[in-house]
C-alpha cells in the first residue's frame, strides 16, 4: 500500500503540499468520527449505508485518511466488504461499499476528496477487488467512472435514491448479472 500512497502523493505534489494521504490507524478513530460529524452531521448514522457498515471493520487496507502538515486528520474515506446480490449461478457477488468520503469543511475545494477517491480506487484495484458501490452525488462521482447503470438490478436495504446508487467496475463485467440485496460481509468488530 505504501507504493500506491507514494504515487498518489507524487500525483498531488504539483497541486498541493498541504496534505498527505496515509492508512488510517487506531489513533485516528476519534478524530475521524468528529470530522464526519462536522462534515455530514450526526444524522448520517441513520442512512442505509451506515447500517450496512455497523459492527463491521473496513476492508483490509482500505481505510485512508488525509492529514495536514501537523498530522491531523482532515479527510477520510473507507471501503467495506459487501455482497452485491448474487450472480446468475446463485453465487454471491463480492464488492466494496464506499463511504463515507468526507473532508474537513474548512478545507473543501483543494482536491483532497478527489485525491482520497483516486487513492481508494487505486488501492482497491491493486487488491484485486471487482467493483465499488456507493450512494452519493452522481455528478461528483461520475468523474471517477461511477454510474447508476450497473446497480439497476441491485437494491439497498432501506430507502435509497436510485439516481444516487452508483457503481464502478474495477474488473470489466463484474456486476453484469448481479441482482438482489446489498448485504454486509467481511470482518466483524470484536
Amino acid at each position: 500500500m505504501a507504493a500506491v500512497l507514494d504515487s498518489v502523493r507524487a500525483f498531488l505534489a504539483p497541486k498541493s503540499k498541504s496534505f498527505t494521504i496515509s492508512a488510517e490507524n487506531a489513533a485516528d478513530i476519534v478524530a475521524r468520527e468528529n470530522l464526519l460529524d462536522r462534515a455530514m452531521g450526526t444524522e448520517r448514522r441513520k442512512k442505509s449505508s451506515e447500517k450496512i457498515r455497523s459492527k463491521r471493520l473496513p476492508a483490509e487496507g482500505l481505510a485512508l485518511v488525509a492529514r495536514d502538515g501537523a498530522g491531523h486528520v482532515i479527510g477520510t474515506v473507507r471501503l467495506w466488504n459487501i455482497e452485491a446480490g448474487v450472480a446468475a449461478d446463485g453465487a454471491p457477488v463480492d464488492a466494496l461499499l464506499l463511504g463515507p468520503l468526507a473532508v474537513d469543511p474548512a478545507r473543501e475545494g483543494k482536491g483532497m476528496g478527489a485525491a482520497l477517491m483516486r487513492a481508494a480506487i487505486t488501492e482497491a484495484t491493486r487488491r484485486s477487488h471487482g467493483a465499488i458501490i456507493l450512494v452519493g452525488d452522481a455528478p461528483y462521482y461520475q468523474k471517477f467512472g461511477f454510474a447508476a447503470e450497473k446497480t439497476r438490478h441491485l437494491v439497498m436495504p432501506g430507502p435509497c435514491d436510485r439516481a444516487r446508487f452508483l457503481a464502478l467496475e474495477l474488473k470489466a463485467g463484474w456486476l453484469d448479472d448481479a441482482a438482489g440485496m446489498i448485504v454486509a460481509s467481511g470482518r466483524k468488530l470484536a
